[in-house]
């Protein structure tokens, strides 16, 4: 768990830009999103007024699996994520493009869907602009702040997860403020769904907020990126996952407080529901505001992520060579940053993309089984230099914690299956393609693809 004795981290044609504070930061920024702000209500629709509760089973969950991906990560510090962990663990070209695939569209839909949500009812609170010219623009800008550089696109994060931060820290205020004048019911934070078993309604709800806590594997892609990745990328991850945990929890609580279960609930925008509330009332103008911001930085993120995912794998022999085309001056990505941006525009353009954000956390779980497991097979290759080792428990754990979710979704929401079936079998297709087209060029290393 030491920092690594050697002077410097494995080479890497990227810019090595990202410093401690910085990638915990991004982790930070790329947890807390705009899931935070729409999640409570739907939460405290499964769980009750215990929403906190739901957010710490979540976040107990989640951290088993970033453990192994702390280990992981410096150990293999390169870009890929997970599809780079089963390359290695398994040795199985087929295995690692289907879940390189599900990795990259769970990233691009979900910027996708952020760009949907920037040109809708936030963006309407202050200008009329038809829906999808609306996400097309803000997806262009997004791209070109990615193209502009890690050190830029970082930076950006920075300021926009200091805005989501501030939001949430309102809220709470505002909440507290709220109650502590004679509004709300603080009784109600420890209340359970009625007709509900105590254990069903917390876990029912915790899959919802595993949602708002997914993101922080994104943060595996930009380590080659890191300035000590061995060092710092295991306090920035765990640090990150932990504070917006505890964020998340202490927004639960005190929005049930101060805001009636059932107004939660049916609220699209539940956080709006406080922000008017008590002596420390703002706009909800404002608060609209930093929504926007927040839905901007989820989005630059996940891009980021893809289009470093395509060009890690591309690397690494089991993606076209043309995604590992990096820009002379830039130094990024740029044919898998165009690449990434022109499929969130068209899944932007296709229409409404919410009933994806389910089958997306799903196609996640199953990403999470094989990368814990690829953590204990791992544990015989050696690497040469120092890095982070999780406790042998915490794999285990992670995959067992990822098995429950989905089997909780098999029992309770068939059709997240069933969605997330059809995606995969999309993405064995684009194997097959992907194998034809290579072996056509001359170019297929039979041990790639």
């Amino acid at each position: 768990m030491s920092a690594p004795t050697r002077p410097a981290p494995p080479a890497t044609p990227l810019k090595r830009a990202i410093s401690r504070n910085m990638l915990l930061l991004f982790v930070l920024g790329d947890v807390v999103g705009a899931g935070i702000y729409a999640l409570v209500g739907q939460v405290a629709g499964r769980t009750g007024g215990g929403v906190w509760m739901a957010f710490l089973a979540a976040l107990v969950l989640a951290l088993f699996t970033a453990l192994s991906y702390a280990e992981l990560v410096t150990k293999y510090p390169g870009a890929g994520g997970a599809g780079l962990y089963v390359h290695r663990a398994y040795h199985r070209p087929f295995l690692t493009f289907v879940v390189t695939f599900m990795v990259m569209m769970s990233g691009i839909a979900s910027a996708a869907t952020l760009s949907r949500a920037f040109g809708g009812a936030y963006l309407g609170a202050f200008v009329s602009v038809p829906t999808v010219a609306a996400s097309v623009a803000f997806l262009l800008l997004v791209a070109l702040v990615n193209f502009r550089g890690i050190s830029e696109s970082v930076r950006l994060n920075v300021a926009l997860t200091c805005v989501e931060v501030a939001g949430l820290l309102l809220i709470v205020a505002i909440g507290i403020a709220a109650v502590a004048s004679g509004a709300g019911d603080p009784g109600r934070a420890l209340e359970i769904k009625g007709g509900t078993a105590v254990p069903l309604a917390i876990l029912g709800g915790a899959y919802l907020a595993f949602y708002a806590l997914i993101g922080f594997e994104d943060s595996a892609n930009v380590s080659e990126e890191a300035v000590e990745p061995a060092r710092d990328y295991p306090r920035a991850l765990l640090g990150g996952l932990v504070l917006a945990g505890l964020l998340y929890m202490a927004v639960g609580a005190i929005a049930t407080m101060a805001v009636p279960v059932a107004t939660l609930r049916d609220s699209s925008g539940p956080l709006l529901e406080i922000v008017g509330l008590g002596p420390l009332a703002i706009p909800r103008k404002v608060f609209s505001a930093i929504a926007l911001l927040a839905v901007a930085n989820g989005a630059l993120i996940n891009l980021i992520m893809a289009s470093r995912l395509l060009y890690g794998m591309s690397n690494q022999g089991v993606l076209p060579a043309v995604f590992g085309r990096v820009h002379p001056g830039r130094h990024t990505p740029w044919a898998a940053i165009v690449f990434t941006t022109l499929i969130a525009i068209a899944l932007a353009a296709a229409g409404d993309l919410s009933s994806l954000a389910d089958t997306t956390v799903f196609l996640l779980l199953v990403v999470f089984v094989f990368v814990n497991v690829a953590v204990l097979v791992l544990r015989r290759d050696d690497a040469a230099h120092a890095h982070f080792r999780a406790p042998a428990w915490a794999p285990v754990l992670g995959v067992a914690a990822s098995l429950l979710l989905i089997g909780h979704t098999a029992v309770d929401d068939p059709a997240t299956v069933a969605r997330a079936g059809a995606l995969i079998a999309i993405g064995v297709a684009l194997y097959f393609v992907s194998r034809l087209v290579q072996g056509r060029s001359g170019h297929l290393d039979p041990e790639a693809l």
